[in-house]
């Protein structure tokens, strides 16, 4: 009899862990379009409703670091679908919710999904063959990028149709199905790290990052230069400050300040926040240049599904520039494609400032954007895995979702605010905003490819695959 009958196959595996991750970015991205509709049938304020994407927001950063340290633990397989089955409920929490308390519960339960990312990450390190960890990470890494693309479209058809639940209940499942097949069929992990559960660095982490997130995700509406803004900036910056110290004192750190202060995994962090500060930009200046109305300074006039519709060609491009940069990363690492993402990236946003006034060109220069996007998004998860040992992999690849939460969260509010603070007598934003907002982003994506090239370099040979992945044990 064949022992390896029903093995599971690393294209398999990839598949499961590709539906989970799918479904969390989706949860992300799907819900903007119905913010409105929202806003209007539960009587919220705008305050009120921003919360949908904060809560989401608040506790995947928070969950993140926490269920990658666990995954490092006590399994990453069993973390994973434990995360999966919390986001399925509460995707259903917020399906069968007709108040914005309960969408906000919700939305928090699903945030709790967070963990997929770095538990997926750690899976393909541990369980994928030696040659094949660089692409399996690169493929999974460019889902971030994909999701994001589609889910915008698919937001506004599900609330034109059958309503807003519908979204909610299309996570729902997904979520259900990534969860019963990561049981059924992703193989544990053999690697553990033992040790205690880190609870007073968690709640630390916790108020840290959700008095800086809250900051950060009302400052367009208190203003960037009002007392409460700087002053909870200031006090989750001194938290997050103190954490670094608490975790440097404690004998099993829910986060281990010498992997994050070590300079390929500190760089690179620095290089995500950036990049991802000056991607998500365009999620809030491509849909709303598109459905302003014709005639004014500037906008195209269509509708919210057909304003994310421009959006859904760039992500096929991410999809197309992934399985090149794992291959990439397989023989020369992954830093060459982390930095030609970045220069990319900033060549496609500075297009945009200068040519704005039409659907094609618009279309044209995102596509450019994604293609550097994508090869960005796939190196990243990468350059923190060969960085870090095999005990490390959960929380670090953790940190390194937290970062981009924190870049995307700063991108959307300082492009709103830019917008904000360019209109026309007549209310609309003026072309001149949105300009500027572009011109920030690509500011903000060279900057990124400055910092890579602060990344050590650790070029593989042929055959190998990167750094400490070529080191991993082959499962039992």
């Amino acid at each position: 009899m064949d022992t390896n009958a029903h093995r599971p196959t690393p294209t398999r595996t990839l598949l499961i862990l590709g539906m989970g991750s799918l479904g969390f970015v989706l949860a992300q991205t799907t819900v903007i379009p119905a913010l409105g509709d929202l806003q209007r049938e539960l009587g919220a304020s705008a305050t009120g409703i921003t919360w949908m994407v904060t809560a989401y927001l608040l506790v995947a950063s928070i969950a993140t670091p926490i269920l990658g340290r666990l995954g490092d633990m006590f399994g990453k397989q069993r973390l994973l679908a434990i995360a999966l089955g919390l986001f399925a409920v509460g995707s259903i929490v917020c399906a069968l919710s007709d108040s914005l308390g309960g969408l906000i519960v919700g939305r928090g339960l699903q945030g709790l999904g967070g963990g997929v990312f770095p538990l997926s990450f750690g899976i393909i390190r541990d369980e994928f063959p030696r040659e094949k960890v660089p692409t399996g990470i690169a493929m999974l890494g460019a889902i971030a990028a994909i999701g994001s693309g589609i889910g915008l479209p698919l937001g506004g058809v599900l609330v034109d149709g059958p309503g807003y639940h519908w979204i909610f209940w299309l996570a729902a499942v997904m979520g259900v199905l990534a969860m019963i097949s990561t049981h059924l069929f992703v193989p544990e992990s053999p690697i553990r790290t033992p040790g205690r559960v880190d609870f007073a660095g968690a709640g630390i982490l916790a108020t840290g990052l959700t008095t800086l997130l809250i900051a950060i995700s009302r400052g367009g509406d208190w203003g960037w230069a009002s007392a409460p803004t700087v002053g909870l900036i200031a006090a989750g910056l001194a938290v997050l400050i103190a954490f670094g110290l608490f975790e440097r004192r404690t004998r099993e750190p829910l986060m281990n300040m010498r992997t994050f202060t070590r300079r390929p995994v500190l760089t690179t962090n620095i290089s995500t926040v950036l990049i991802g500060s000056a991607m998500i930009g365009t999620f809030v200046l491509v849909p709303q240049l598109a459905q302003l109305p014709k005639g004014g300074d500037v906008g195209f006039g269509l509708s919210a599904t057909e304003a994310g519709l421009l959006l859904v060609p760039r992500s096929l491009f991410s999809l197309l520039v992934a399985p090149i940069v794992g291959r990439v990363g397989e023989r020369y690492g992954s830093k060459p494609p982390f930095l030609a993402g970045c220069v990319v990236t900033a060549v496609a946003l500075l297009g945009l400032a200068v040519a704005h006034d039409g659907v094609g060109l618009v279309i044209l220069w995102c596509c450019v954007m994604f293609v550097g996007v994508g090869a960005a998004f796939a190196a990243i998860p990468n350059l923190i895995v060969v960085a870090v040992d095999e005990h490390e992999t959960g929380e670090a690849t953790g940190t390194n979702t937290v970062m981009r939460n924190i870049g995307s969260a700063v991108g959307a509010q300082v492009a709103g605010s830019v917008i904000a603070g360019h209109v026309l007598a007549s209310g609309l934003p003026a072309s001149e905003g949105f300009t500027i907002a572009f011109l920030v982003g690509a500011a903000g994506a060279t900057v990124a490819a400055a910092s890579v090239l602060l990344i050590p370099s650790r070029a593989p040979r042929p055959g190998e695959a990167p750094a400490r992945a070529a080191e991993a044990p082959s499962p039992a």
